[in-house]
């Protein structure tokens, strides 16, 4: 028996009598309209027992190039990690989709900029090649991003707490 979580532990289900216990979680976003390609899926497998851990690791290298066996702890962190780099960032480009929707402009405009964005930060260390007014201590842009976003508390905290953050992580380089 396994489960897929990315955040729960493996002792969840080893406790389950009589029943191998593993986790098969595969690193990925799912929908239902898209059909999925495993093969290039990252599927982290787990066992407290070396024969279920084999079977894993054998069911996830016949469905996928990108088998690696991570412990509990170090998949939680992982699933920390993908919140941050996949709904997180879902969630800023939904907030940014609203912000070009309200101006009357197509979204198709920051595609290239999205793209161009994600390649630099899977080439380089993200923190590395940041840009815009907040690495720049940029603070008039700053302030009249802040005052833009005063009809929607929420969005404006979130730059502010991202400006501020973006801010500190340069210091640190």
């Amino acid at each position: 028996m396994a489960h897929t979580s990315g955040s729960q532990p493996l002792e969840i289900i080893s406790s389950i009598e009589d029943a191998a216990a593993g986790v098969f979680y595969p690193l990925q976003t799912f929908s239902k309209s898209k059909p999925v390609d495993f093969a290039q899926i990252p599927l982290l497998v787990e066992s407290q027992d070396e024969t279920t851990l084999q079977a894993l690791k054998l069911l996830a290298q016949s469905i996928s190039s990108k088998v690696e066996v991570v412990g509990s702890g170090a998949r939680k962190q992982l699933h920390l990690a993908a919140v941050f780099a996949c709904n997180f960032t879902n969630h800023l480009l939904g907030i940014s989709q609203q912000l070009l929707q309200e101006a009357n402009l197509p979204k198709e405009l920051l595609q290239p900029l999205i793209q161009e964005t994600i390649a630099k930060a899977t080439q380089q260390p993200p923190f590395s090649v940041q840009t815009g007014p907040a690495v720049r201590h940029d603070d008039n842009v700053i302030n009249a991003h802040l005052h833009m976003l005063q009809e929607q508390p929420q969005w404006h905290e979130i730059y502010r707490l991202l400006t501020l953050s973006i801010q500190s992580a340069a210091k640190s380089a």
